[in-house]
């Protein structure tokens, strides 16, 4: 079975040593010292290793079951669920005033990733809870906040998310489920939803779905959308559960992976609905929930990656094969290990440079959601608008791909489902559909969020990586800064393609604009690698005392420069090459 250790000293150093957290003045950050998110970081990396791994296997084989109407989740996840109520982790970073613990979201984003490589399907039930309070939070009406929030909030009811229906899911605008209006001010929701994760299940009292839907008569198209808080219960004016709302599971979805989550198609047959935010403004409500939430899959990329990549490095070190071909490095032994080899080195170092890279990435990120909260920096907002579609779209791409050859490492028995690679593969392939499919992401990005504001966002992040290398600039960092600096034009030059033929020939900047999302990425992390090369240079400059551990991330950060952030050239060729090579043959030809 596979194991998983949280790497709760990487993301230490990350917190500590590169971002700094306790120094940044962001609101809950002074509380942030080494003692505190370590305390943190083990009583949920005890949690994730002890209980919630060993069930990953578990709901992976048994699946959810809908008997008589009702889902009944794998076998231990209720027992794991309450744990993490009783913890109170479900709240860890919403607001004490409706029972939260009021961290730092970067807090959550940490703990997220312990309890996502862990076991990614159990963690859904309280992670999309945690998203469609967010909108509740940012939407409701101080009633709705009082009467949803304190139980979401500890889990006693759990929450979802509804737009997709059969015949809709890009184009929203296309749904047909209806919310028409009762004289007490209330909504009946009749409609289909279908892939709806968490739908319906036995952990939680009561489900509150999030729903989109069009009021007879509103505007045409994704114009007359708006969201409702659907309870599969009602609820009573004292609080207490009343009748079923006429809310049920039609079937559960048959899924490549995540068997453990319960995805449900959802029927509403004149459910009462209450209206979240204004009437026809249910997208602008949505997407509160589906930003985060596509941070959160960002994270599950990474995470995936994570734990196949310690299986991975285990069976490297263990399987004996062939001898190294600079001599026996197991001399006593039938064979070397794995890990001896050349090709299974330059694997595992991909995954390891992805893996660290993209850990610093998603904290950085998440910092940024916390500037924007707070308030601190007037910049933080849209820059992270700006990351979010490469956060998502770039790790899942990335994280998907290393669960692949973490597999490879093992190989005939990689493949084999006894030794449970193959899981990570199939629940890390939903990340690069979900929340918005990764080509939806790079349109996103290419025809939206590079011109936000103008362009100050990317501009902003152009300046900020060259003050990066020009205060850091030394002879020690000129092997990390200078490649960063080439992989940045490149990815400078690419937006001013955009900017010049975006306009006059769209198809030019849509063709390349799932490559501008992964060169985006690769500087991204890139400018992480760089980050973490200059504290590590320095923490060996002032005599650290564990000297091995920032070797390995100056040798690491050599790696990515080396290996990896060169693609930035192949990258913005082939977004100069134009719509041509991808638009000329004729669709009859396919």
């Amino acid at each position: 079975m596979p194991q998983y250790t949280a790497p709760i000293k990487d993301i230490q150093y990350i917190l500590h040593d590169v971002l700094k957290v306790s120094q940044q003045g962001f609101n809950g950050y002074g509380d942030l010292d080494a003692d505190f998110t370590s305390a943190i970081l083990d009583a949920a990396g005890s949690l994730a290793s002890d209980v919630l791994a060993p069930l990953n296997r578990v709901g992976d084989t048994q699946g959810c079951q809908l008997k008589e109407g009702i889902v009944q989740t794998p076998t231990g996840f209720k027992d794991a669920f309450n744990q993490i109520k009783d913890g109170g982790w479900p709240g860890l970073d919403l607001p004490e005033e409706f029972g939260g613990q009021g961290l730092p979201y970067v807090m959550g984003t940490a703990v997220g990733e312990l309890f996502s490589a862990a076991n990614q399907a159990f963690t859904m039930y309280h992670g999309l809870t945690h998203g469609a309070a967010s909108a509740i939070l940012a939407h409701g009406t101080d009633d709705q906040k009082s009467t949803y929030l304190p139980k979401m909030i500890s889990c006693d009811w759990t929450g979802t998310m509804n737009l997709t229906e059969p015949h809709c899911g890009t184009d929203l605008g296309l749904m047909r489920t209806k919310a028409v209006p009762q004289d007490d001010g209330s909504y009946r929701i009749s409609g289909q939803k279908i892939f709806i994760s968490a739908g319906d299940h036995d952990l939680s009292d009561n489900v509150i779905h999030l729903v989109l839907a069009k009021v007879p008569g509103g505007p045409e198209g994704i114009k007359g959308v708006s969201l409702f808080i659907v309870p599969k219960i009602q609820i009573k004016d004292d609080g207490s559960l009343g009748a079923s709302n006429g809310v049920s599971v039609g079937s559960l979805e048959d899924k490549m992976g995540i068997h453990g989550n319960s995805t449900c198609v959802m029927n509403y047959d004149g459910a009462t609905g209450y209206l979240l935010g204004d009437l026809n403004k249910g997208m602008r409500a949505m997407f509160t929930m589906m930003n985060e939430a596509r941070i959160g899959v960002a994270m599950q990329g990474l995470a995936q990656a994570e734990s196949a990549y310690q299986n991975a490095v285990l069976y490297a070190k263990d399987r004996l094969q062939g001898r190294a071909v600079t001599g026996a490095e197991n001399p006593d032994g039938p064979a070397d290990p794995l890990i001896v080899h050349p090709d299974i080195r330059r694997n595992l170092m991909d995954q390891k440079s992805f893996i660290e890279g993209a850990r610093a990435f998603m904290l950085w990120g998440a910092s940024l959601i916390d500037a924007s909260h707070d308030g601190a920096d007037p910049d933080a907002e849209g820059l992270i608008s700006l990351m979010t579609p490469v956060l998502k779209g770039f790790l899942t791409d990335k994280g998907y791909e290393a669960t692949v050859n973490a597999q490879q490492i093992l190989g005939g028995h990689g493949y084999i489902e006894e030794w449970g690679m193959s899981q990570y593969t199939r629940d890390a392939r939903i990340a690069m559909i979900y929340e918005g499919a990764n080509g939806v992401q790079a349109l996103d990005l290419v025809g939206r969020k590079l011109a936000l504001d103008s362009g100050k966002h990317v501009l902003g992040y152009f300046e900020m990586v060259k003050n990066f290398c020009k205060d850091t600039a030394t002879p020690q960092m000129d092997e990390f800064t200078t490649p960063l600096k080439a992989a940045s034009k490149d990815l400078q030059a690419a937006a001013m393609y955009f900017m010049q033929n975006g306009m006059k020939n769209p198809n030019a900047a849509l063709a390349g604009s799932y490559d501008f999302m992964h060169l985006f990425g690769y500087v991204s992390l890139g400018l992480m690698w760089a980050r973490m090369a200059n504290t590590s240079l320095k923490a060996l400059a002032d005599g650290t005392d564990d000297p091995e551990f920032h070797e390995n991330k100056l040798t690491t950060a050599r790696y990515f420069m080396a290996r990896q952030l060169p693609i930035s050239a192949t990258l913005l060729k082939r977004i100069e090459s134009g719509a041509d090579p991808v638009m000329t043959l004729p669709s009859d030809a396919f």
